[in-house]
């Protein structure tokens, strides 16, 4: 527990949440605003991930490295022991991340005027990478059903029609959903009706939270295996993203050679040595770190929402089923995006992010990172408190 307790001063250590928020915000200066944007969590790694990390740097050669065959042991094991989903070894890509594997995804097997079927509101890259790739983006907007975001399957049979690629946000982010097993379902089932790739970001799977369970798109895809290419990463999980580690699981061996061929083209080689050591020991190690974390995430959620609801009438924010992340809808106060970021920056000087920053769908919402400890935590909550009261 000791290691969610402590506190750490980020500032100066070019990180992005802390130390760019100037740049980020178009602000002079940050230096009295506390940030809880950026989905990047102030917690230190897991132990077991450092004395790895220090294991190694012992080692004073840092020559070209492979992932080898225990990496993809620890991937393998993980993805069977947390998630039930039996996969094969020879399935496995490492990339620098998920983001870069998306473009990856997105270059390799659409062309330029392709349609890309996102569903907003959805995490930024999901429309801006194909956007930047020339692909036409599609949106399936979300529908909201008493604070938790469904999908419209009539609207997405539609949306699907002459659609390239399906990129599908597993669980869902920035709306917390952890999508079901008939859910999947049915999404794998249209795509299969009009032959859509699908191309699923499952970086928060190990993120989900209470009774919740996460259901990998691929595990329930049956006949329709070859059609789904699944992103994961222990970065999100265990606060590791300037490793830069991923992996994507590619069953079709044709569509794992395009990919290959394309990393190749591309001059992509191995992840680095920190970034494979971390990634193996992180999935091998880290499962009890991560219940402790779960744990206080929840606690976490279940004191924000209390608190800000209470003393903030108008305020709508349901519990979200995984992530560290609280989608708080103020539609009801009447404020304009620009007025609530004005109120949050320079009233209550905290940093959160701005609903349309996730496309359609996310105007009149705010994005809340409570992955901190405690006493953060009560201070991010009051100063939000303070941006609204009058």
């Amino acid at each position: 527990m000791e290691t969610f307790e402590e506190l750490y001063d980020r500032r100066n250590t070019s990180s992005v949440k802390w130390d760019l928020m100037e740049t980020v915000y178009g602000i002079k200066d940050a230096s009295g605003i506390l940030p809880m944007w950026v989905a990047d969590m102030d917690f230190p790694a897991p132990p077991a991930v450092t004395a790895a990390l220090k294991e190694r740097l012992d080692h004073p050669i840092f020559g070209y490295t492979f992932e080898g065959e225990k990496t993809r042991a620890s991937v393998h094991n993980w993805l069977r022991d947390r998630h039930g989903w039996e996969t094969e070894s020879t399935w496995i890509l490492f990339r620098h991340g998920v983001i870069p594997a998306m473009a990856e995804v997105i270059d390799t097997f659409s062309s330029v005027g392709d349609r890309i079927l996102v569903t907003p509101p959805v995490y930024p890259p999901f429309f801006s990478l194909p956007e930047k790739l020339k692909r036409e983006v599609v949106y399936c907007e979300l529908t909201d059903t008493d604070g938790r975001y469904t999908l419209d399957f009539d609207k997405l049979d539609e949306a699907l029609q002459g659609t390239a690629i399906f990129l599908l946000c597993n669980p869902h982010n920035p709306g917390g959903i952890v999508w079901s097993r008939e859910e999947l379902e049915r999404i794998i089932h249209l795509c299969a009706k009009h032959d859509v790739l699908i191309l699923s970001d499952e970086i928060h799977s190990d993120l989900v939270l209470d009774s919740n369970r996460h259901v990998p798109a691929a595990s329930v895809a049956g006949d329709e295996l070859f059609r789904i290419i699944t992103c994961v990463a222990p970065t999100k999980t265990f606060n590791l993203a300037s490793l830069q580690a991923s992996a994507m699981l590619v069953p079709d061996p044709d569509k794992r050679k395009k990919l290959e061929d394309y990393a190749a083209a591309h001059g992509h080689i191995f992840i680095s040595a920190l970034g494979t050591t971390a990634m193996q020991a992180a999935y091998d190690h880290g499962a009890p770190w991560l219940e402790e974390l779960l744990a206080i995430v929840s606690d976490n959620m279940d004191i924000a929402i209390r608190e800000l609801t209470s003393q903030i009438p108008g305020l709508r924010i349901q519990k979200p089923e995984a992530t560290y992340l609280l989608w708080i809808d103020y539609r009801e106060l009447g404020l304009t995006e620009k007025e609530v970021m004005e109120l949050l920056l320079t009233k209550g000087k905290v940093a959160l992010e701005p609903g349309t920053k996730y496309g359609p769908g996310g105007e009149g919402f705010l994005r809340m990172n409570v992955a901190c400890p405690r006493p953060v935590l009560e201070d991010g909550i009051q100063r939000v408190i303070t941006a609204f009261t009058k």
